[in-house]
């Protein structure tokens, strides 16, 4: 019994709340630098992420829906979702930005993400202004809901945020208007402008094509009210492969005025691309030998489970940083 009060104690509620919650500790790190995020996409890749120094991850809706076999079309439920945010946090221990699509339907399902993405152990989510069903924001052909309804939104989702974490729980707003004929840069700033004084802490500017846009688009977010050190929102960068958005370096944004950036695919494509190129080794050569030099070893899996064989392990053991 007193074993079991100790780990609630050290695990549970208890130390819950007597450490920052996870929306605090990622507003922190971002008023002191730009923090990357990598794509986390299930709690192995969580480990890896911490393993090797990262101070916060991100969790892509394509590509949690891409390891379920599926595309980028908002297919995947709110209860797969959270359960693979709690599985990425639980074993990582990092702030996590999670992708919301839509919000999972109208102002009831909002604020019911809102409270399970806190639950589960998120920093904060991101909710996008596109129709449903959506489709990736680097991808031509997409339609958005009314700027109005959208606000709507956003404003329950800050009122949930409010409900559940006394505003810790990080909202942010994506707007997809750069990239629609129809709408266009400045519609995305007239957009995003609206989303804040809607509530939104931080805002997500999809599809931008260039250094100049995101400079004038960070530019323009600084005249706003909000959490950010020069005025403003927290701004949030998406450094996708293969989009409409030019390679620039995390250090390059931070100067731009952006206080994250997220890879919200690339440990996917990495690990895929392994995997792709070892099955065609052994559909070749009947056997993968050639191939164990790129292979990550048993050594190194046990070493991020934080796991000895014969040793008692213990739930969660968080990994730690590489010394």
């Amino acid at each position: 019994a007193q074993g079991s009060f100790l780990w609630l104690f050290c695990n549970g509620p208890v130390a819950m709340a007597l450490r920052p919650s996870m929306g605090l500790r990622l507003r922190t790190l971002m008023k002191e630098e730009c923090v990357a995020l990598p794509g986390a996409f299930n709690g192995l890749v969580g480990r890896l992420v911490a393993e090797n120094g990262f101070k916060g991850a991100y969790m892509s809706g394509a590509a949690v829906t891409a390891t379920m076999g599926l595309p980028d079309i908002g297919l995947a439920t709110l209860d797969q979702f959270s359960a693979r945010i709690r599985e990425v946090v639980a074993v990582s221990d990092l702030p996590l930005i999670a992708d919301a699509d839509t919000g999972f339907g109208e102002a009831e399902m909002v604020r019911r993400t809102v409270a399970e993405y806190h639950a589960a152990g998120a920093a904060g989510l991101h909710i996008e202004d596109q129709v449903f069903p959506k489709r990736c924001g680097h991808l031509d052909g997409k339609t958005l809901v009314s700027e109005e309804d959208f606000c709507a939104k956003v404003k329950r989702a800050a009122e949930a945020s409010q409900k559940c974490s006394g505003g810790e729980f990080i909202v942010c707003a994506r707007t997809d208007a750069a990239g629609v004929p129809e709408e266009g840069f400045e519609r995305a700033v007239h957009r995003a402008t609206a989303y804040v004084h809607a509530g939104a802490d931080m805002i997500f500017p999809e599809g931008l094509h260039s250094r100049a846009e995101f400079e004038k688009f960070a530019t323009a977010m600084q005249k706003l009210p909000g959490p950010a050190p020069s005025g403003g929102p927290f701004l949030l960068a998406n450094m996708t492969e293969f989009g409409k958005t030019p390679y620039l370096t995390l250090n390059e944004f931070g100067a731009l005025g952006y206080h994250c950036v997220i890879y919200p695919v690339t440990t996917l494509r990495s690990a895929m691309k392994g995997v792709q190129e070892c099955l065609a080794v052994l559909r070749e050569k009947g056997s993968v030998e050639e191939f164990l030099p790129r292979m990550y070893s048993r050594s190194e899996l046990y070493q991020t489970l934080s796991y000895t064989p014969g040793v008692e392990w213990e739930y969660p053991s968080h990994t730690k940083p590489k010394k």
